[in-house]
């Protein structure tokens, strides 16, 4: 560590001797704010990518039928001024007047009904499914009326409607397609894309005639810009000399130093983000792969000192978790869920047990924060697995996981902010793409919870589901994720649980 830090100290060095303190930040004086990530969206369209860097976009030029106040968790009209349960399966919306896409074109039932219905079919292609799958469909009664058949009974259904589910113009999407959207995006949100250079950057400016009354408010910057910037130090060096006015992921000794930098405020937060381990318990990457016997994934599980990890390398408020889901979310529970301390004796004995007794090799994926992963590589080989490292791209590791070429993956979930444990456990146990355990129980329990409208009778339904997950070591959920913040002192920023960072509601001090 001590040559690598010396590294960042030198670069740090560098930046404040070309003169730092006596600098003007580029962002305020254009009226600009330009934010930096590691990773890009290979497609703008929200329904078609699903890393963080996507959804933060998707934030700023789209909206969705119902907006959920970070401060109250209240749900506020947003396109639809009013909704009604007619029954537990239909719910009929109320939709807003006056509002325009970003073309010009008016905002009604059309696009509704045409964006829902749409990404529920199998042409659409959308890499989201688990946000909408829960509609069976949606039909226009008037202009400004619309009803939304369920599939069935689901108690979160406003908490996605809230969130994942932002609204297409039907018109401009049916002329353009997929591709032609994906490179001139429109949407009703308080920005509009100016231009997206794919790999590159996405600039947004404040849309022309945004609707008042919104619950987000008028937005206080003139133009945001997107930049992908893969190299962390090259981040921080572009923010500490006006290139860029905020960044995020902010390694920890990077952030302690930054705090002493001219002009750079540094911001710590717990996210809703949980890293775990996933393993092929399906044994689709062969028939005789080790992750198969529940002895070796409950030894992987006891092998890895997670709280050592929490203290040491995430920080900044991070806990450790214990079930396959964020523990604060609606259904989440750890409660009776089986723990996995840190004992790598315990972890050799189960090896031994399942005829393992000098280790095995073994491909470890990941796609961010390496040095995590590596972490969790040192612990196996302590106990004998000699895993190796295969660090790829989200959008290659995703698709090569869905093929059932992936043996052990470490990953992250943010839920797309969604504050319900479906958005997480979800996703990676109901038989779909992306469930590398199908376990038909534990797919069978979590329909019957996300389909249980009493929150107790849910969260009993959750702790079954949950409690298997975990005795069977199908995922180890590790920790959740802090992110450290940094960004130009001329911006006043606030940081949310639900890692969207609000641009719209950020302002020049």
């Amino acid at each position: 560590m001590a040559p690598f830090a010396y590294g960042k100290s030198m670069m740090i060095a560098a930046a404040l001797a070309v003169g730092v303190p006596g600098m003007a930040f580029a962002g305020k004086a254009n009226d600009t704010l330009v934010y930096a990530s590691d990773s890009e969206p290979e497609n703008i369209s929200p329904y078609h990518n699903n890393v963080r860097e996507g959804v933060i976009v998707a934030h700023h030029v789209w909206e969705t039928l119902i907006h959920r106040n970070p401060k109250s968790g209240a749900y506020e009209p947003y396109l639809a001024t009013s909704w009604t349960w007619v029954d537990p399966t239909t719910l009929e919306l109320e939709l807003r007047k006056g509002v325009t896409f970003h073309d010009g074109s008016p905002f009604t039932a059309d696009d509704v009904v045409f964006t829902f219905n749409y990404v529920l079919t199998p042409e659409s292609k959308v890499v989201t499914k688990q946000n909408v799958d829960w509609m069976a469909g949606t039909e226009k009664i008037d202009d400004y009326k619309v009803r939304i058949k369920l599939k069935g009974p689901f108690p979160a259904a406003l908490e996605y409607l809230s969130g994942p589910t932002p609204i297409y113009p039907a018109a401009y999407f049916k002329k353009v397609g997929l591709d032609g959207f994906a490179k001139a995006p429109i949407g009703t949100g308080p920005y509009r894309i100016v231009s997206v250079e794919n790999g590159k950057s996405v600039k947004m400016e404040k849309a022309k005639g945004y609707w008042k009354g919104s619950p987000i408010g008028d937005p206080p910057i003139g133009k945001l810009e997107f930049r992908v910037i893969p190299d962390g130090e090259t981040r921080m060096a572009e923010l500490m000399t006006g290139g860029v006015d905020w960044i995020w992921r902010v390694p920890n000794d990077q952030a302690a130093q930054l705090e002493a930098v001219p002009n750079v405020s540094v911001l710590a937060a717990e996210t809703m983000r949980v890293g775990f381990l996933q393993f092929d318990s399906a044994g689709r990457t062969s028939a005789d792969t080790p992750m198969k016997n529940p002895k070796v994934r409950q030894a992987i599980s006891y092998a890895i000192d997670r709280k050592a990890m929490v203290d040491n390398l995430v920080r900044g408020g991070a806990r450790v978790m214990n079930s396959a889901c964020f523990i604060d979310q609606v259904g989440c529970t750890d409660d009776g869920v089986p723990r996995y301390g840190y004992d790598p004796a315990k972890a050799k004995a189960l090896l031994k047990e399942a005829g393992y007794p000098n280790g095995f090799d073994i491909d470890l994926y990941a796609y961010r924060e390496r040095d995590y992963a590596e972490a969790v590589i040192g612990y196996l080989r302590a106990v004998g697995i000699r895993a190796n490292l295969q660090f790829m791209k989200y959008a290659a590791l995703r698709e090569l996981s869905r093929a059932g070429k992936v043996p052990i993956y470490f990953q992250t979930w943010g839920s797309f902010s969604v504050a319900d444990a479906s958005a997480f456990t979800g996703v990676w146990f109901k038989g779909n793409e992306d469930d590398m355990s199908r376990d038909p129980e534990v797919k069978a329990l979590l329909d019957k919870a996300d389909t249980t409208i009493d929150l107790e009778a849910r969260k009993k339904t959750y702790a079954e589901a949950l409690s298997r997950i975990a005795e069977k070591a199908y995922l180890l959920p590790m920790f959740s994720y802090s992110t450290n913040y940094a960004f130009s002192s001329d911006l006043a920023f606030a940081a949310q649980s639900d890692e969207l960072p609000r641009f719209y509601a950020a302002h020049w001090k």
